[in-house]
């Protein structure tokens, strides 16, 4: 290589690698306020949680236990509800042109209802494992507990890309429950109190929400389990999320962290 090739490298290469540090390091820490709490029934093993038109659509796994249910925020007795077969253990899911998509753990089906009355009206085949699902208002995109996220085609259900995700530049895995907000993706980290804020298009880790404490002790029982459930009221701007068994759902507010 000549020597003023070789100088330019010398001088650029500490410089990028700074950049590219700096970058990787821009995660912006945030703390909630709750705004309201709502009945949430403690059965239900929480996978999804979606919000449109004033009601809340919900998926609740376990094998022998699975659902999807719609509901209003002030009573969690459902409106509507459909039993999964007793070998499926459903997962996540979400909402696009009057359909629910509804994802399962390790049967590798995706199930799709009409939004309205939760009729099945198709199915398709995936591989791997399904965890969480949301959508931007053009694909589906799907968790599969890795750091990847995957951006399907909800006609085929075929993927057409994916990204990893990650903090600080490492790989974020456990990714879970997906939530489409304002044009970024906001996820459960499975076994964790916090929720990640993510760059669709690059896969970085914008913003992280403590949520820990949320769920008061004295609400706890030996079942409640794990942060697990966000779903966005697009009209209003509200944020809810919920867990895996508890007895409430909270509408929050997140702000700057001051630390």
């Amino acid at each position: 290589m000549p020597i003023f090739l070789l100088l330019i490298s010398a001088w650029w290469w500490p410089v990028a690698t700074w950049a590219d540090s700096a970058q990787a390091k821009a995660v912006s820490h945030y703390r909630y306020t709750v705004v309201a709490e709502y009945p949430h029934n403690p059965q239900l093993f929480t996978q999804g949680l979606a919000f449109a038109q004033g009601k809340l659509y919900e998926s609740a796994g376990r094998y022998g236990h699975s659902r999807l249910s719609v509901r209003t925020l002030n009573h969690y007795a459902p409106e509507q509800q459909h039993a999964l077969p007793r070998h499926l253990f459903a997962e996540g899911i979400t909402l696009l042109n009057q359909k629910i998509y509804q994802l399962t753990w390790r049967a590798g089906l995706a199930l799709v209802y009409q939004q309205d009355n939760l009729k099945p009206i198709s199915q398709f085949r995936y591989k791997g494992q399904g965890w969480g699902l949301c959508t931007n208002g053009q694909q589906l995109i799907m968790s599969d507990g890795s750091a990847q996220l995957h951006f399907i085609n909800p006609e085929n259900f075929t993927t057409s890309h994916s990204i990893t995700v990650s903090e600080h530049g490492q790989p974020v895995i456990n990714l879970n429950e997906l939530e489409w907000v304002e044009g970024k993706i906001y996820a459960n980290i499975w076994q964790s109190s916090r929720i990640i804020i993510i760059n669709p298009q690059s896969g970085a880790v914008e913003g992280s929400i403590d949520l820990s404490g949320l769920l008061p002790d004295s609400l706890r029982k030996a079942n409640t389990d794990v942060l697990n459930g966000i779903a966005y009221d697009s009209h209003q701007q509200r944020l809810f999320v919920t867990g895996k068994n508890w007895p409430r759902l909270y509408h929050i507010r997140i702000s700057p962290s001051s630390s």
